[in-house]
């Protein structure tokens, strides 16, 4: 990569941290209020959403500060970097198709529904695709890849066996029954994986921009 398209990658990382960060943060204050903070903080980080967006804003975060710090080039590292870009895409679809039509936010609540959901999402894609090196992603990183939605499946019905809160009515185990969900979870996978796998075709694609 050049100086000066390293340079502007830098600079772009910056805008997605920048906005990233403020809303899950915003987000976070929303919640605060309805119930102890240990409370919401567990049900603050059982959506996907948000962990899909704190993973976006650590490696954006990641790339804009630089440094040799290994937690900072572990998240550079390509796969990981790819994998943001698959969890965001699929916040972005699964809520733009199947959930924003379930509630209608007003006020704060809208800024950062439409910031995680929407915003975060087309500047993190649009800065994996034109301002980061590719190549090196390989066709097991889509299976790899698919270990965070299966261990956030496992802590959602774990937590919801407990507390018998879900976060997403496709997930809602009391009110659906396990076949339902599982079958619901199973599409959403599918997903990942095709989604998944896409991006590494694009990133293949990418190879000799």
């Amino acid at each position: 990569m050049s100086p000066r398209k390293a340079a502007i990658s830098n600079l772009f990382a910056i805008v997605v941290a920048a906005v990233a960060w403020p809303a899950l943060l915003l987000q976070y204050w929303l919640m605060f209020w309805s119930a102890s903070p240990g409370v919401v903080t567990v049900r603050f980080f059982s959506y996907f959403t948000i962990l899909s967006n704190v993973l976006v804003a650590l490696v954006a975060a990641a790339a804009a500060t630089g440094g040799n710090w290994k937690p900072l080039r572990g998240l550079r590292r390509p796969a990981v970097r790819g994998l943001a870009a698959l969890c965001i895409a699929v916040t972005c679809l699964v809520y733009a198709t199947v959930l924003q039509g379930q509630w209608h936010p007003l006020g704060p609540q809208l800024v950062a529904d439409r910031a995680l959901h929407y915003v975060v999402p087309v500047l993190y894609l649009a800065w994996w695709v034109f301002l980061l090196p590719h190549g090196e992603l390989a066709w097991r990183d889509a299976a790899r890849w698919l270990l965070f939605p299966f261990a956030f499946c496992l802590w959602t019905f774990a937590r919801g066996s407990v507390v018998h809160e879900y976060p997403y009515p496709f997930m809602d185990v009391d009110r659906l029954g396990y076949p339902a969900v599982l079958l619901n979870s199973c599409i959403v996978g599918a997903l990942f994986l095709v989604l998944g796998a896409g991006l590494v075709a694009v990133d293949r694609a990418l190879r000799n921009r």
